[in-house]
Order: C-alpha cells, then structure tokens, then sequence
C-alpha cells in the first residue's frame, strides 16, 4: 500500500530486515530526508561520513550500502530512477530559514518534523543526524568545492529502493525548503514490500 506524506511535514515507522522501503516522487523535483536507526540500540544510527568514505564518492545509487555509525549496514539501494541524492547537507531546521534564507517566521522544517515523528520511539534532537536526501540536486565545483542547491532531477513518478539490512526505525519527511524542491512544496509517497 502506497502511504503519503503531505508537504512540509515527516513520518516515522519501523522497516524489518529484508523488507524494501520505496520513495516515490509523485509530482517530480519534490525531496525526502531519510532517517534510519538500529531498533536493537537507537544510538547506532545511518552515517554519511561512513557511508560516503566506503563508498568513495558524493552521489549513490543502485548497489550502494548506507552505514550506521558502528560501520553496519543499514540500507542498500537496490533500484534508483534519478541518481542523484544528497548526503551531505542536514535537515533544514527554523535555524536554517532563519540564518540562510532570512525567514522572521520560519518553520520547522524536516529537522523539527523528524524530531516530532521519531519522538515516540525515545530519539531525541540531538540524536538526528545528516539525512540522505532522497532527489535532492547538490551539484559540487570539482576545483573549489563550493556548492549550489538546485531542482531535483526527478520527475513524476520517479522512485528510489532501499533493502533493509537490519530491523530499522525509518524517519521520512516531504521536505520544506523551497530552494531544495525548485519553488514548490509537494507530497512524498512511500511503500514497503
């Protein structure tokens, strides 16, 4: 069964060992922090700095490992119709409307819609980490190492699919910056198989 997010706003479930975990981006150019901690110990949590020096490269895709702090695996992603995720820039927050974009009266963002999902399985604020963003365009200048946000590359439809390698609290949010999903805020689907 296909389950929505609606925009601006996030979820949390659990996803056991083996089962998959597809994101699907029903309108295009829409992105979804990913979130996902041990359910044997919370502390054990998905690491972009682990899993980006394994894999020695910033975009991931069909037959990458996502890695939990602890070096396990968490997450394989098994199919991926974009290619291009981001795994280096951490939830937005009303600090990050605030400092980046100026907001007066900024809102939660994915940091604090994480933060309320992931709440009634004991994961505290300080316990959230980078999120693999699902569709999120982070193009990077080779020389200088600056970086842009720009419209995801995804389109109707388009999906990314995660096996679980462990038994899993997954947090996913239909992201709330208008520059990360080009000027629009949409919905985000998921389904587990």
């Amino acid at each position: 069964m296909v389950e929505t997010i609606s925009p601006r706003s996030g979820t949390a479930f659990t996803l056991d060992r083996g089962q998959t975990l597809t994101v699907i981006d029903p309108e295009g150019r829409q992105v979804a922090d990913l979130l996902a901690y041990s359910r044997a110990d919370t502390r054990e949590v998905i690491s972009s700095g682990r899993t980006l020096d394994y894999a020695s490269r910033l975009y991931l895709t069909t037959g990458d490992r996502l890695y939990s702090n602890r070096s396990s695996v968490m997450l394989d992603i098994i199919a991926d119709d974009v290619g291009r995720h981001d795994f280096l820039l951490t939830p937005c927050s009303k600090e990050t409307f605030a400092i980046i974009y100026g907001d007066t009266d900024p809102h939660r963002g994915c940091f604090g819609n994480l933060a309320a999902a992931l709440a009634p399985y004991g994961i505290e604020p300080d316990a959230i980490p980078v999120a693999f963003n699902c569709f999120m365009n982070v193009p990077i200048d080779g020389t200088t190492g600056a970086f842009t946000v720009e419209p995801p590359l995804s389109r109707a439809g388009d999906t990314v699919t995660f096996r679980a390698e462990m038994d899993l609290i997954i947090g996913l949010t239909a992201c709330s910056a208008l520059q990360s999903n080009g000027g629009a805020f949409k919905p985000i689907q998921y389904r587990i198989d």
